[in-house]
């Protein structure tokens, strides 16, 4: 309201000031004389104001049809101009809205018009980094990989587009199956952007394939610098990627390598029962036995596994039954309740041929967790008690069709896996073995079920045949012929 008040002011206080301007004008005595040559002219001095007032128009407009004909001249030369410019946005705006178009009707499914609409824009625009990617995935959402490859490679020549180009093509060569070309485009996106999650995790995978151990912990460190992957997760994937670099090593005859790597896995994840067997296993092979008795136990109280059973067994490859189940008391204290204790002592009371003790030891696993190995080691201390027949091939008929027990599953897909792997067999995901029961047992092949029978458990096969106080329980073979069961 204020400031309509001062405009008020201003506008009479201007109207006041003209009329007394005016009124001047036209009250001063006297005229202007403009002489040129023979001619004069004689104007009153409101007269010359108007004449003045004229003139200044008419010189404004004379400025401004010169500037026209500039204008005209430059627009014929080709140079731009105010024309060429409303043209311009005029046909910019054009390629904007069926670029828009062409991302709507690629959303919509509709790869043919979505194609249309981005040659279009192309063409209006000419702005091949934004019309090139809506033509390329059209072209793969119409089935035209050919097409759409060809867009990618031409997104490669420019350094904005180069990334997805590479992204593109590296798509196409997954679905083709071609890993080997995958990985380098992966690791050429890589140099690009080193922190694109997305390209972190499939190049992470391919390396994993390939097994690129040593790169995977590359990237595996990029991740965890670009924060795509939590702190704890990564030191736990470090260890595992740590312990198939050794496994790799140690196959290859390169202790030194192995050692290192296999320990340096065990003390960043003392949990992983792989990486304590390869590190104790390696330890023992150089003489090492009291490290190596330490981490198997240590991994033994955080889950008893029967692979740190044999690794400890094999600590002392030559004592008798009675000095190994003394000296497998350590293992025993740690996890007294542990189903895989209780098997362990069976084991150990079978190979003493101290069949009570064995049947104390198992209790009612064999009823509570039916597997293969209970029943079997069941069988065998109803054989050696002198049970009637029929009682052992009843329980190894059972056996034959009962679950394997807990083993290396995937637990993304669910796939059981004789061995410990890095990565799953069947859908390839990393570090996701987990030792448990599968929802779905195959059959136990028959050469297993005939070696749990005849008492070659971990421990026992661990054994030369010298260091055997008394023969092992061997069961008739026919008992456990499919036509007898």
């Amino acid at each position: 309201m204020i400031w309509s008040l001062v405009k008020v002011i201003f506008f009479v206080g201007l109207a006041i000031a003209l009329s007394f301007g005016l009124s001047y004008v036209l009250e001063t005595p006297g005229g202007v004389r403009i002489a040129f040559g023979d001619q004069e002219i004689s104007l009153a001095p409101i007269g010359f104001i108007l004449a003045l007032l004229l003139l200044l128009a008419v010189f404004w407009i004379l400025l401004k049809l010169s500037g026209l004909l500039v204008a005209v001249l430059r627009f014929a030369m080709g140079d731009e101009t105010a024309l060429t410019r409303y043209w311009g946005r005029k046909r910019e705006r054009r390629g904007f809205d069926a670029l828009a178009d062409g991302m709507v009707s690629l959303a919509a499914g509709e790869s043919v018009k979505a194609m249309a609409q981005a040659a279009k824009a192309e063409r209006l625009l000419n702005r091949p980094e934004l019309t090139r990617l809506i033509s390329a995935q059209a072209a793969e959402q119409s089935g035209d990989g050919t097409k759409a490859l060809g867009y990618y490679k031409e997104m490669l020549q420019d350094d904005r587009t180069r990334f997805v180009g590479v992204q593109g093509i590296l798509k196409q060569k997954l679905a083709e199956g071609d890993t080997d070309t995958a990985l380098k485009l992966a690791e050429k996106a890589f140099t690009l952007r080193p922190a694109h999650h997305g390209n972190l995790d499939t190049l992470f995978l391919l390396q994993s394939e390939a097994a690129d151990w040593s790169g995977a912990r590359t990237t595996l460190s990029a991740k965890l610098k670009a924060k795509a992957l939590p702190r704890d997760v990564a030191k736990r994937r470090d260890a595992v990627l740590l312990l198939a670099d050794a496994k790799a090593a140690y196959e290859d005859g390169n202790q030194t390598v192995a050692r290192d790597a296999a320990l340096q896995a065990n003390k960043m994840a003392p949990t992983l029962v792989p990486a304590a067997v390869l590190a104790a296993r390696i330890l023992i092979d150089e003489g090492s036995k009291r490290p190596a008795a330490k981490i198997l136990k240590a991994a033994w109280q955080s889950m008893p596994h029967p692979d740190l059973a044999t690794a400890f067994a094999a600590l002392e490859p030559d004592e008798t039954h009675e000095v190994r189940r003394k000296r497998f008391d350590q293992l025993v204290s740690l996890q007294p309740a542990h189903r895989e204790t209780k098997m362990l002592l069976t084991e150990l009371a079978l190979g003493e041929e101290d069949f009570p003790t064995a049947r104390r030891a198992i209790g009612d696993l064999a009823e509570e967790m039916p597997t293969t190995r209970t029943l079997a080691l069941m069988a065998a201390i109803e054989r050696g008690s002198g049970s009637d027949e029929d009682v052992v091939r009843a329980i190894l008929a059972k056996a034959l069709s009962a679950s394997r027990g807990d083993q290396w599953v995937c637990s993304v897909c669910g796939h059981a896996h004789v061995e410990w792997s890095p990565t799953c067999h069947n859908c390839s995901a990393f570090d996701t073995m987990e030792w448990k029961e599968p929802e779905e047992s195959e059959a136990e092949p028959m050469d297993a079920v005939l070696s749990l029978i005849v008492g070659a458990t971990p421990i026992a096969a661990a054994e030369p045949d010298d260091a055997q106080d008394a023969p092992p329980i061997i069961i008739d073979a026919e008992v456990v012929d499919e036509d007898t069961v």
